[in-house]
């Protein structure tokens, strides 16, 4: 079968980069037709163009994407042409290309981060072993073996969400601008003390260099790479281009007073908390102002607000049904959480790192 003829070149290169991820890897993504359908369908939600919504896809009037489960997009959807509706969609939404291309990178990342959650194997005992010096005999061994184990679980799993996370945010901030990530090889901004030698650009839009950050912490940054960080400015500078720093955490430290100042310094700009998310959401236009408040501000937001009370946690595993169940709770709620357990030993060892 090759390649819809419907579509330009240029359309049917995006639609294959929008629908894969991680294709060499142990956990591979692949979104069909009829995923790509519900997607498209969203969008038309969001942006209140419910009339080009196909018949065989509903959506609740109070629906959004995060509130419809993963199992829902996968659901094979009867009688659609995707083509069809994507060429209907690019038509009558300004911007649709981005926003699908944005919500579709979101949506491979869930999906991989629900595989990780059923794949992500236990850790060994050999892999663990050598902690016990440290609370051999506070509690007892059977009970104390457990909590290990659990507790280098949640790490892997920890580390494998802000690994994703990562992952996901510049290719989307970057699109929300209207601009283009550079890695080092082929970037236009060059090193001051090696022109031979490109620097990372986290996004590019005409001449301005943007440099994203979720957070700057003290611990986040060491002496030498911070070095680097307050060096990007000047060659951005340096190179015929006006550097912008973009921080989405406004929590205070000295390494982002001594960042801010340094873009200052430059005649560069530096964005912080608020003033970073307008900044976006003013260059993104009205359409892709929305993508960012729905899909990335608002739920930050919304669990910033609920981090003020620790919820009691528990887990266990329950092998006859092959699932972990979670449990969190307070004296008034409590919410149950269950997921299936199918273990990969491939993620054992950082074995789904990007190509």
């Amino acid at each position: 079968m090759g390649r819809d003829k419907r579509l330009t070149l240029e359309q049917s290169q995006l639609l294959s980069r929008a629908r894969t991820m991680g294709t060499a890897t142990a956990i591979p993504i692949f979104l069909e037709d009829s995923e790509l359908a519900r997607l498209a369908a969203v969008i038309l939600h969001d942006v209140g163009q419910e009339n080009l919504i196909p018949s065989a896809i509903e959506i609740p009037p109070s629906a959004s994407y995060y509130n419809r489960p993963l199992e829902w997009f996968t659901q094979e959807v009867q009688g659609i042409d995707f083509v069809t509706l994507y060429l209907t969609c690019l038509q009558n939404v300004k911007d649709f290309e981005t926003y699908f291309k944005c919500l579709c990178e979101i949506h491979k990342r869930r999906r991989k981060y629900e595989k990780i959650l059923s794949a992500q194997p236990l850790p060994t005992m050999a892999q663990i072993s050598p902690r016990v010096l440290l609370e051999f005999g506070i509690i007892a061994s059977p009970a104390l073996a457990s909590w290990m184990t659990w507790r280098k679980w949640f790490y892997d799993i920890d580390n494998r969400a802000a690994q994703e996370t990562g992952y996901l945010f510049e290719p989307i901030l970057a699109s929300v601008l209207g601009g283009v990530s550079y890695g080092s090889q082929n970037s236009p901004v060059r090193r001051r003390n090696n022109a031979k030698k490109g620097r990372q650009v986290d996004c590019i839009v005409d001449k301005l260099a943007y440099e994203f950050k979720l957070r700057v912490t003290i611990a986040a940054s060491g002496q030498g790479r911070f070095s680097e960080e307050l060096d990007f400015a000047e060659d951005c500078k340096q190179s015929g281009f006006h550097p912008v720093l973009l921080v989405l955490d406004p929590t205070p430290s000295t390494r982002l007073e001594d960042l801010s100042r340094e873009y200052s310094r430059v005649g560069g700009e530096a964005y912080i908390g608020d003033r970073a998310w307008e900044h976006l959401e003013e260059q993104a236009g009205e359409t892709m102002a929305r993508f960012v408040e729905h899909y990335v501000r608002r739920p930050i937001a919304e669990i910033d607000a609920c981090a003020t009370e620790l919820l009691n946690l528990s887990i266990s595993n329950v092998p006859e049904d092959s699932n972990f169940s979670i449990m969190l709770s307070n004296k008034q709620s409590s919410y149950t959480w269950k997921f299936s357990r199918q273990e990969e030993q491939a993620l054992a060892d950082n074995g789904d790192e990007e190509e």
